[in-house]
């Protein structure tokens, strides 16, 4: 492996006079500037499709070395720009400055921009791929459908607090997380001179004063997310049904699924084969980091052909501005929902156990309920149906199966509940059944 260039300063680089390509070093390794007689210009070397490409970032000192840098981890992360669109530094913006001979630097640059180019920056020095993928699972799905496209120079605790606020009580640990993440990252554009002043996403003195404190969340007494009961489903379906949207759609498939919304929100297309009826979620987008196969029922394959047709690799519920679905989405469906039901005199969509209206992942607690109370299904077989963990250890080890025939039927089952309006409860002794 050859040996990475040492990373030169600004200084250095104005000092280079040696013709041809000298290597000035970085974060990533490619950057070099090609010196030809009087002429200057930056070159970054890069391997792509298996062949060696020189490309082309501008001329120097008219593109500062900072520059060339910010559009060198850009292409790492993005790959090459089109050809048809001009060269744009960026994050990095060129602007003239008074009693400079040269341009400087702006620190105009979105928070989705630092936030890639920081993970780029970090994941060599990460012990494993896997937490890499956990930050970018995390950003994409939470924090770039609020505050992405932000300038960070712009983004302010206020914003943090919007964007915090509605995963901070549910997923407490997850959205503890998110902020650490956030402040580092802000950290490091503030450093690249992008922001200034105070990090917004500072804990100490900040927002401890704007979210309630995650180790007392965690020290509460557990809530359960509110689920609809089964005998219910029906009619909250049938209601979903009218709706005509992504989130309709993406929330339609989390039920008759049973998944979380993890799962749902990254789901692609070459993830379902339609042929063997199954939806298969990668291990990096499950809780346990374990590959789940999720045996498709007929209606949920009627779903998924219903869908615009797209390419294998695209979202199969992308956001209606581009990137994945938030989970506020699919929390304001059901709200919404809720408030139109209790307008036509019905009794909305509520927990009656615990008085609040249903969540996306309340759904997963229906199904446990349904198929242990109406289906009386094996218990290791629903555990395996909604991703859990087996509790008794030594039933676990034996237990390695996937149990997908099993599945089937539960999943098959489900799906014409789904369809069912009116639920109807089996009478055990006489096997007849009757309206709930």
């Amino acid at each position: 492996m050859p040996k990475r260039a040492r990373e030169l300063s600004a200084r250095e680089v104005a000092k280079l006079t040696k013709k041809g390509l000298n290597a000035v070093g970085g974060p990533v390794p490619g950057l070099h500037l090609k010196i030809d007689g009087e002429s200057k210009s930056w070159v970054l070397r890069k391997m792509i499709d298996g062949r060696r490409r020189d490309l082309g970032l501008g001329s120097y000192p008219l593109v500062t070395l900072a520059a060339a840098r910010a559009e060198m981890l850009y292409v790492h992360v993005n790959g090459p720009r089109e050809k048809t669109v001009p060269l744009k530094i960026t994050p990095v913006t060129i602007i003239s400055a008074p009693g400079s001979e040269y341009a400087v630097e702006s620190r105009a640059s979105t928070f989705e921009r630092c936030a890639k180019a920081y993970i780029a920056l970090q994941t060599p020095r990460w012990k494993s791929k896997k937490h890499a993928d956990q930050w970018r699972s995390t950003l994409e799905t939470h924090v770039f459908p609020t505050i992405g496209r932000l300038d960070v120079a712009d983004l302010t605790a206020a914003h943090l607090v919007t964007m915090l606020t509605p995963i901070w009580a549910t997923i407490t640990e997850t959205a503890t997380r998110i902020r650490g993440r956030i402040e580092n990252i802000l950290d490091w554009a503030k450093h690249k001179g992008y922001c200034k002043g105070e990090n917004p996403a500072r804990w100490s003195n900040n927002l401890e004063h704007e979210l309630p404190s995650p180790t007392k969340l965690k020290k509460r007494k557990e809530r359960h997310h509110p689920a609809l009961p089964y005998t219910r489903l029906g009619v909250f379906m049938a209601d979903l049904r009218l709706r005509n949207s992504v989130s309709a759609r993406a929330l339609e498939w989390g039920i008759l699924t049973a998944a979380r919304f993890q799962e749902i929100a990254g789901a692609r297309r070459r993830e379902v084969d339609l042929q063997l009826k199954r939806w298969t979620v990668p291990a990096e987008r499950m809780k346990r980091e374990i590959e789940h196969v999720v045996p498709l029922s007929d209606e949920a394959i009627a779903l998924f052909n219903s869908l615009p047709p797209g390419a294998e690799a695209d979202l199969i519920f992308p956001a209606p501005r581009g990137g994945r679905l938030s989970d506020a989405a699919l929390g304001a469906m059901i709200d919404g929902m809720h408030e139109a039901n209790l307008r036509k005199g019905g009794r909305g969509y509520t927990d009656p156990k615990e008085g609040r209206i249903a969540t996306q992942h309340g759904f997963r607690s229906t199904f446990r309920d349904w198929a242990a109370e109406v289906e009386l299904f094996e218990r290791d077989i629903v555990e395996h149906a909604i991703a859990h963990k087996l509790k008794d250890k030594a039933e676990a080890a034996y237990q390695r199966g996937e149990l997908l025939i099993k599945r089937a039927v539960i999943m098959k089952r489900w799906g014409l509940l789904c369809r069912t309006p009116e639920f109807v409860a089996p009478d055990l002794v006489t096997g007849m059944g009757k309206a709930a």
